[in-house]
């Protein structure tokens, strides 16, 4: 507000919006700002993979800026990545997405789930999702007017959302339903029968799913089910996937959402006023990724299952109770038997020990008791953390 605005009013009024006010800092990176000056510092706690974007894919990106590919390219994303995207569905789901009008390049997974709120919610719509869930689902849900609707899940309950329980959420305002498998913060994967059941609940309901797909080829021992080649869900299911996890190409920020043709035009106007478009180098770089890529992909899986199995067994070890993820790369172990809150644990662990992990409670008030443990990082420094962590914990119980 102008000084003269001040003199004419005698108040000063808040400049910032209420709902930008309203949202919470991310839990994530919240807790991280205590780290970032800290030095011999372990982390298990970034959500990034610790391999390189394979030599390949890196230099098709080189070869097309030498070429000169700095231009815009189409809203939806280049043709070519589009036809490559619904093959690459296709092969793996058995779901067919027309290139030129069911699917849309986005800036990473982060703005295909923004897009999707934006498109699909009035004021005062509900989505219903689990607790907890990543951190970003009830943000996007708010910013976008509606309202998040939480069905707690426990680890007893291997923190799966069931359809009973998603169906006593569901209200006259009930838009969609918001999932996130295999998930994080948990490395739960929901099998293909207990999604058949929240499937029904979505028929019956004439409810919508969003489903963010993006660790979607990271399982071990299991089958990923997605959710739109489920009977009859290809026609109410925005499908969200991505390659920052299973292609390790995080800062190349390239997503796609994948659904109806309205659904997807709403995105597209919205997207077309704000990203434009997702960057021409990255879109190569996924092309590539797509075209060449499937054999670093399972390598990249073998890996992460090694350092999945070290985890679990390590943190049981030191008196951590961790079930066994089956899909992402989160352990989420509980830390009740230090009695520590999970910041607490977080934050000593951190000061004490220099191993960072993320409070479970960043991730909902189901996520309290809880710590989220990222093994994309190498074999020996989850080897040391869990050295380290060992002694916290007998500490920490004495």
């Amino acid at each position: 507000m102008s000084a003269l605005d001040i003199k004419q009013t005698g108040v000063r009024r808040n400049e910032v919006s209420q709902r930008a006010r309203q949202l919470p800092a991310s839990g994530i990176r919240k807790f991280f700002d205590l780290l970032s000056s800290m030095e011999g510092v372990i982390s298990l706690g970034v959500g990034e993979p610790d391999f390189v974007t394979p030599w390949h894919v890196r230099e098709a990106a080189i070869y097309s800026l030498e070429k000169g590919y700095t231009m815009y390219t189409s809203n939806r994303g280049t043709p070519e990545l589009r036809q490559a995207l619904a093959a690459y569905l296709e092969s793996l789901y058995g779901v067919g997405y027309d290139a030129r009008t069911e699917l849309l390049v986005t800036v990473g997974v982060s703005e295909a789930l923004d897009l999707a709120m934006r498109a699909i919610l009035d004021p005062g719509d509900e989505v219903i999702m689990a607790d907890p869930s990543y951190v970003a689902y009830p943000p996007c849900v708010s910013l976008a007017g509606g309202t998040p609707v939480f069905v707690p899940t426990t680890a007893e309950n291997g923190f799966r959302l069931s359809a009973s329980a998603v169906e006593a959420r569901v209200t006259p305002r009930t838009k969609a339903i918001l999932l996130g498998y295999p998930s994080n913060p948990t490395g739960t994967v929901m099998p293909g029968s207990e999604l058949m059941e929240i499937c029904r609940v979505a028929r019956e309901h004439n409810l919508l799913v969003v489903s963010d797909e993006v660790y979607a080829r990271l399982t071990y021992g299991v089958e990923h089910t997605c959710i739109a080649s489920l009977p009859g869900m290809k026609e109410r299911t925005v499908l969200l996937g991505g390659f920052s996890k299973a292609f390790a190409m995080t800062g190349w920020r390239v997503g796609y959402a994948a659904g109806r043709l309205d659904i997807l035009e709403a995105m597209t106007r919205v997207h077309q006023y704000t990203m434009l478009c997702a960057p021409i180098t990255g879109q190569i770089a996924a092309l590539e990724a797509l075209k060449n890529g499937e054999s670093e992909v399972r390598r990249m899986v073998q890996e992460y299952d090694r350092r999945r199995r070290v985890m679990v067994k390590g943190l049981n070890g030191i008196g951590l109770d961790c079930p066994e993820p089956e899909g992402a790369f989160y352990c989420f172990p509980s830390v009740r038997s230090t009695g520590l809150s999970s910041e607490e644990f977080a934050e000593k662990l951190l000061m004490e020990e220099k191993v960072a992990v993320v409070p479970g409670s960043a991730f909902g008030p189901g996520g309290e008791g809880h710590v989220r443990c990222c093994y994309a990082t190498s074999l020996p420094d989850i080897e040391e953390a869990l050295k380290r962590m060992g002694r916290f914990v007998e500490k920490a119980r004495k």
